[in-house]
């Protein structure tokens, strides 16, 4: 079978060479969004004006979207990376618009890794407010600098109980705790006794282990020494390939809400710092906050909507009810709050 990385080929072939390899012709807005007539097979005979849009600096390569009605009709809300592009105008999957790609512009075969073709990933589209330009990059100013970067470490946990009585209180299922590899640690060290909970950066490099505890012992949730959590987008690893995804505060938020099927990243706390918008900024396109429903969570949300706005496509929001989390909610109350906003396929 032919091996190509879904990451690689969005490093190497931005949107724009897609575009021009099919001879499209669109008007520059400004200097990173362009705009034109949908040049898609589903588009059909509708004389739609410039439905068609291109931001040349989202996500990694650019990101487009369509937002006529006859698109909509036909596919859904639409748009997508340079893969989701040519599979849409070739009319065939994610994984042989890859392979075209790769042939088309000289695409290095990758080896064996995440996002190689042989697991191909879920369609994906969405549909949005076009954002305003981003004049200048974003650094990370969360009070460290590159020297204090969080480094990977270089040993794993072990003997860690996936099937502790106190995942089970919180809604983790085993399957779930084995797929974060979350559990409790009985060893010696600082998370002796508590429930251990891995972080990785957005490579999926493991950065640190963050520790709850389940006894009242404080602090309540424990971080090794120079960790910046700030810096990290919790479980970004995991949904970077997807357009949309849902935000929420803490990690058991984003246990249960992926339990629910639906892609999602936490921000370890009720703030967004500026490297984590640049991290939501960079890999997506669509984002569903869902903060907890207290006074903290009320007052982040608007300022952290705010700031999405004018970083990704579409942004939705949905308000809990007082004093309730989302890892409170049972399965279907989380689909009858995400479903309606949340775009997949």
């Amino acid at each position: 079978m032919d091996r190509v990385s879904f990451d690689e080929i969005k490093k190497v072939v931005t949107l724009q060479m897609a575009i021009e390899h099919y001879g499209i012709q669109l008007r520059n807005v400004n200097a990173t969004t362009l705009r034109g007539k949908c040049p898609l097979p589903s588009h059909g005979s509708e004389k739609s004006k410039e439905s068609f849009t291109v931001t040349l600096t989202k996500g990694v390569g650019g990101a487009w979207a369509c937002q006529s009605q006859s698109c909509i009709k036909a596919r859904g809300r639409v748009g997508g990376n340079v893969l989701d592009f040519v599979a849409a105008m070739e009319k065939c999957s994610v994984r042989d618009a890859a392979i075209k790609l790769q042939m088309w512009f000289l695409v290095p075969a990758a080896g064996n890794g995440s996002g190689t073709v042989g697991k191909e990933p879920r369609a994906k589209s969405f549909a949005g407010k076009e954002p305003e330009p981003e004049l200048v990059s974003r650094k990370e100013t969360d009070g460290a600098g590159e020297s204090d970067l969080n480094k990977p470490l270089t040993f794993n946990l072990q003997n860690i109980d996936r099937a502790h009585p106190y995942l089970k209180e919180r809604g983790v299922s085993e399957e779930t705790a084995k797929k974060f590899g979350v559990g409790f640690f009985p060893g010696k060290g600082s998370m002796h006794g508590r429930i251990v909970i891995p972080i990785h950066n957005p490579k999926g490099e493991l950065v640190a282990y963050a520790g709850r505890s389940i006894d009242g012992t404080e602090p309540r949730y424990k971080f090794p020494a120079g960790f910046h959590k700030s810096l990290e987008l919790y479980n970004v690893h995991r949904v970077r390939e997807e357009v949309s995804v849902v935000l929420v505060e803490g990690f058991f938020d984003c246990m249960k809400v992926t339990q629910a099927g639906f892609p999602c990243s936490a921000l370890m706390g009720s703030t967004m710092s500026n490297a984590q918008e640049e991290i939501i900024r960079e890999h997506f396109a669509h984002v569903v906050v869902v903060l907890d429903g207290d006074e903290a969570g009320r007052g982040a949300s608007e300022g952290i909507v705010d700031r999405l706005r004018r970083a990704v496509f579409q942004v939705n929001v949905v308000n809990l009810p007082d004093g309730v989390q989302p890892d409170q909610l049972s399965i279907d109350e989380l689909h009858r709050l995400i479903d309606s906003i949340m775009v997949m396929q």
